[in-house]
């Protein structure tokens, strides 16, 4: 078992801000476009300071995602600012014809994902962006899961050539992890454990580790790696994590269809077949509600895992 503790809780969104912010000093070809979602973006540093850099393009997304792809083949290192839904449900067309077809070297920034959004319920709660956008041949798909991994993930993004959608959230969440240089397409082994793999990304990876605390209380050794990246994914880190374990849980902010369960399922039935549990919302919209009280009722709470995870290990034999 391993101890996490945390000081601090911040926004994911957050992160993106500062690491917009950071970019803008280091790196003159990047570039900020914004859906008139400036303040909840936290994309405001960046407008301030990189005036001409920096394009407010009003309540007209795919528009947005199309002066992204121009300004990409300019030479420019286009980032955009919007809700998850208006960043993949509204604009799909965009993302697919103009972007990802071509390889535009845009970065798709997604605030507001999966049910931690919370009050704003339902509409809003965007739950499929990761099977959308991990469909789309060129694209990378990162999903962070705290406030200095989106941060770091920001910065990352800029060196990598090509399409990326990096989704993000609203509520303030724990900061667990150091602020560490992120590797895109390589797994972060986060506790070490022997009895059963939980694959989290994202808000869940919290969650993922206050399960593995409960689970050792009961003398179950868990093993919880955070998934940041989609797509590419760590084939690797997870093949070697279940030759140990024998059995998986994956845990995530998203619908159970087309989600990073369904990733990994691929790499383990063409290479390691073990039993798999999913945590995840099962085919159904969410609600107006608070964020953890939201993630309980649609079973993506800390002992939903813990359930999931027991019932892995007893399917194992």
């Amino acid at each position: 078992m391993t101890k996490f503790t945390f000081t601090e809780k911040k926004d994911t969104r957050s992160g993106f801000g500062d690491g917009l912010y950071e970019l803008g000093k280091s790196n003159s070809n990047v570039v900020g476009l914004c859906a008139d979602l400036i303040g909840s973006l936290k994309m405001g540093a960046f407008q301030k300071e990189f005036p001409d850099r920096f394009f407010q393009v009003g309540i007209a997304e795919a528009n947005m995602m199309g002066i992204a792809a121009g300004l990409a083949t300019a030479g420019k290192i286009p980032f955009t600012g919007t809700f998850a839904n208006f960043s993949t449900g509204r604009v799909y067309d965009q993302l697919r014809q103009s972007i990802a077809y071509s390889e535009k070297n845009v970065k798709v920034c997604a605030s507001h994902a999966g049910l931690t959004l919370g009050e704003d319920g339902a509409t809003h709660q965007m739950l499929e962006d990761i099977g959308m956008t991990k469909m789309l041949p060129n694209f990378t798909v990162v999903v962070p899961c705290d406030y200095n991994q989106t941060k770091a993930a920001t910065i990352a993004i800029a060196d990598h050539v090509g399409p990326v959608y990096l989704r993000f959230g609203r509520p303030k969440w724990p900061i667990f992890t150091n602020d560490e240089p992120f590797v895109i397409g390589k797994a972060q082994h986060l506790i070490e454990g022997t009895d059963v793999t939980i694959f989290a990304t994202g808000h869940m990876v919290w969650k993922a580790i206050e399960a593995e605390a409960r689970l050792a209380d009961e003398g179950i050794s868990a093993e919880v790696i955070n998934l940041h990246t989609i797509k590419p994914l760590d084939n690797d880190a997870i093949l070697r994590s279940v030759s140990k374990t024998g059995c998986v849980v994956t845990a995530e902010e998203h619908q159970v269809h087309g989600g990073m369960g369904e990733s990994v399922a691929q790499v383990l039935v063409r290479n390691h077949p073990v039993p798999q549990e999913f945590v995840a919302v099962n085919d159904e919209f969410g609600e107006s509600g608070k964020p953890e009280e939201l993630l309980d009722k649609y079973g993506l709470g800390t002992q939903d895992i813990v359930n999931a995870a027991k019932k892995s290990i007893q399917r194992k034999g």
